[in-house]
This record gives structure tokens, sequence and C-alpha cells, in this order.
């Protein structure tokens, strides 16, 4: 069934758990990560980088994969169909015009009237089609204070301010998680991210959860954390599975046999971060 994330975002930050983002980049993964959400019943929204949309033929080819495997694998969880990192409103836009239900808005970039200006504009498009956004603000990986006139970690103040002159449904306040592999040791602003959590009372997102350890997770949990994404553990995982198995099977070259060797790998890691993140039945 495919929603926006407004009710089960709200209900994850209502009790304490989190809705696990999982990224798409193919066919084969979205079956996987729906198969797997569907048996643990547990709710699941599907992020869809701008790249990976291109890679898999465009925002309309990606919509119609979705919304034919929910019906072919008679998918009930609530499933959310979301653009991860959208770069600007026409980005968005057609994001939205293909059937997406929810989309990012990310002008992290910008100053931060900016900021507000593009997201704002991004939410009066995305609720005129009941679609939810998410927005940034700081910029994921930063450093403290200031480079160059721009926020890295989000301040308290700016994003209440982004919230209540934009009306977004979610946030992303970077507050020392990074994408991809952490080449130092994570230190997040907790006592922040509660604040934040606090002051704007609306669903936070934890963006690069990948690689961080169970205990910040849970604790990010308890500090507003209700949408967490997950895309680099996936790819490892599968990855390495997938060379294992090409290095003990040279004469395959058959692309179905080689892509689902990484199943049960990444079916693994989808378990486990449901289980982190204590979504599992709850629907």
């Amino acid at each position: 069934m495919l929603v926006n994330a407004k009710e089960i975002l709200t209900k994850a930050m209502k009790n304490g758990y989190a809705v696990c983002q999982f990224n798409i980049n193919n066919l084969e993964w979205t079956k996987f990560i729906l198969e797997e959400c569907e048996k643990n019943k547990a709710p699941v929204i599907l992020g869809v980088s701008c790249g990976a949309s291109r890679y898999m033929g465009g925002f309309n080819t990606v919509y119609n994969m979705v919304t034919g495997l929910l019906k072919d694998l008679n998918i009930t969880i609530p499933v959310v169909l979301h653009l991860d990192h959208g770069s600007d409103f026409e980005t968005c836009k057609k994001a939205i015009d293909a059937g997406f239900t929810s989309v990012m808005i990310d002008a992290s970039k910008y100053d931060l009237k900016t900021n507000i200006e593009i997201t704002k504009k991004v939410t009066d498009y995305a609720k005129k089609h009941n679609v939810t956004v998410e927005a940034e603000i700081g910029q994921i990986g930063g450093e403290e204070d200031t480079v160059e006139g721009k926020i890295l970690f989000a301040k308290t103040e700016d994003s209440v301010k982004l919230v209540n002159e934009t009306n977004i449904d979610f946030l992303a306040p970077a507050l020392g998680s990074v994408h991809g592999l952490y080449k130092g040791k994570p230190n997040l602003q907790f006592d922040r991210m509660l604040e934040i959590k606090n002051k704007t009372n609306i669903p936070l997102v934890l963006h690069g959860a990948s690689g961080l350890s169970e205990k910040d997770i849970k604790r990010a949990l308890s500090c507003g954390i209700s949408k967490i994404n997950i895309n680099t553990d996936l790819q490892i995982a599968w990855s390495k599975q997938v060379r294992e198995f090409l290095s003990n099977n040279e004469d395959v070259y058959d692309p179905r046999k080689i892509i689902k060797a990484g199943e049960e790998a990444f079916k693994k890691t989808i378990v486990e971060k449901l289980i982190l993140t204590n979504s599992i039945n709850k629907i």
C-alpha cells in the first residue's frame, strides 16, 4: 500500500521507534526490501536518490516498478516512495508528478533564508498532491559553526524557523552523522537533537546511519529520531556476498543468479535494522 510518510512517522515519533528508509537501486533490491518488510510487518520508506532514479530510467519508471511490485507481491504494509536529497524544486516536482508520495528537498547548501524559500516552494506544491516533505538543515558530515557563511551543524533556532515557515513534515538536522563509511569515530550531538525535537515537535531524520553503533542508534531514538536512512550497509552486505559467490562460481554468467546471490546477506541486514529501530510489527 503506497502512502505518504506523515501517518507512519507521527506514529513512530509518538511511540519511540523509527521507520527505516532503505535506498533502492534496482528491481531486485526493491523486491528484497518489500518481501522482508512485509514478512516482518514493518512499515518502510523506499528512498530513491536522483542518481539512482536516473540509473533505473527515471521517476516514472521507478514509480511503475514499485507499484507493480506492490501488486504482484501482495504487499499490505505501508510503503512510502520517497525522493532522497532532491536538489531543487523542479526535481521534486518531477518526482511528485510521477507519483512519488514523499520528497526531500535538500537546500542545506544555501543560507537559511534561501533554504526556507526553496523548501517552502516545494512544500506548497507537495501539499496540493498529498505528498509529504522532508528538509535538511546544516550539512551532513560538516563541522561546527560555519564555513564561508554556510551553516554546517544544525542550530536549534534555525531549525525551528525552517519548520515554522515552511510547513515541512519531517526534518533532517545535521548533527554529526556522515554519508557513507565513517573515517573516524562518530560524534553525534544528542543534546541538540533532543532540543530540536522538543522545540519543533515533528519527526526527525538521521541520515548516515550505516556504521553507527547500536548504542548510538538507540540513543538517537530516545532523542527524537523517527526515520533512519540505510544505504551503505546494504551495499556492503550485498556486494560482499556476491563477490564470494563469483569467486566460487567463475562459470556463472546469468545476471539473475549473480544479483540474487546477495539476497541472503541483504535481507539479513534489513532484519537487523528493523530490530535495531524497533519497527517490527508496527502496522
